[in-house]
């Protein structure tokens, strides 16, 4: 299969490569795309060497699919010129994703959404995806009433130029991705605010869980931090159901959910951790206990690699399910 990566130089990208790889995505031959500056370098991908490209070259090739991680001004230009000659689009961006004609998937919850005319699919965002997954299956059971969530998202969320501030700063140096110091410090502050005093990430993060539940009656709250940690967001989730629940039931529902792993015996000291995420596909669930001051509450600790199943995995499981359909051949 004629596969294209957009944006294939990047920290994304580069995963994307890896993880396409590690699955045995039948690849015959890659196109990796990237900017300008880019052109002619060379990326590592099944043992060999293949060189960047532009996208106009990729898109005379006509790839069966490709794989997006160039940014939403790069996705909107160039998805839909890529769909126009066939081609499968999965788009990480947030370009796309609040169009109603576009699926935004999570395969695990709602790959059920996708038909044989959607050629541009939109990637959630990394901290939806990893908090629906472990909210999925409860919902499913109980519905969920409102969502507060509190995330602690890894330097990596911002890409390559996020880990070099942190590296720099520790090292007694200085960086420009953030607006203030990331080292020893905490930034409640992710993409840029919004005139009612929200960011756009917890706009991404209230309006994709509504869309990948299928339920806009959901109320969601959040805040999204930035932490001085090199991989796997974090997040505080607390949940109210519209109905009564059993805690045991829910502990079952969520390990029993596929790419969950339930971690949680504080007795052990056992609870997730992003050192512990980091390198792995699966949302990993624990502190899980129910909220006292209201009914039929609900706390959770979720983490997860923001860059694997947050990114990475997440769309190149959408392209599984593609092949599987038979809607792209092998």
């Amino acid at each position: 299969m004629l596969v294209a990566v957009v944006g294939a130089t990047g920290l994304v990208g580069s995963k994307m490569l890896e993880v396409l790889q590690e699955r045995r995505f039948p690849v015959t031959e890659l196109l990796p795309v990237a900017s300008e500056r880019s052109w002619g370098k060379k990326v590592q991908f099944q043992g060999k060497e293949w060189t960047v490209i532009s996208a106009d070259q990729a898109i005379a090739r006509r790839p069966a699919l490709a794989l997006f991680s160039a940014g939403g001004a790069t996705s909107k230009e160039l998805a839909p010129r890529f769909a126009e000659v066939g081609c499968y689009v999965v788009d990480n961006s947030s370009c796309w994703r609040m169009e109603p004609s576009v699926p935004l998937v999570v395969p695990e919850i709602n790959a059920d959404v996708l038909t044989p005319g959607d050629h541009i699919i939109a990637n959630p965002n990394c901290s939806t995806i990893q908090m629906v997954m472990a909210l999925a299956p409860l919902h499913k059971a109980w519905g969920i009433k409102r969502i507060v969530v509190s995330t602690y998202q890894s330097v990596t969320g911002a890409g390559q130029k996020g880990i070099a501030q942190l590296e720099a700063e520790r090292a007694g140096g200085i960086g420009t991705k953030f607006p203030h110091q990331i080292d020893l410090n905490v930034l409640p502050h992710i993409d840029s605010f919004l005139p009612d005093g929200y960011t756009k990430e917890e706009m991404k993060m209230v309006n994709e869980t509504r869309k990948i539940l299928r339920d806009p009656s959901i109320a969601v709250s959040a805040t999204t931090v930035r932490v001085p940690v090199k991989g796997g967001h974090s997040e505080s989730v607390n949940v109210e159901f519209r109905q009564p629940f059993e805690l045991e039931k829910a502990r079952e529902l969520m390990a029993d959910m596929p790419g969950v792993v339930v971690q949680d015996c504080p007795s052990e000291n056992l609870y997730p951790m992003p050192i512990g995420a980091w390198g792995k596909d699966e949302v990993f669930v624990g502190r899980i206990r129910r909220d006292p001051s209201v009914d039929s509450g609900l706390n959770l600790w979720c983490v997860s690699d923001n860059i694997r199943k947050g990114a990475a995995t997440n769309a190149v499981q959408i392209a599984q399910v593609l092949l599987q359909n038979g809607w792209i051949q092998a």
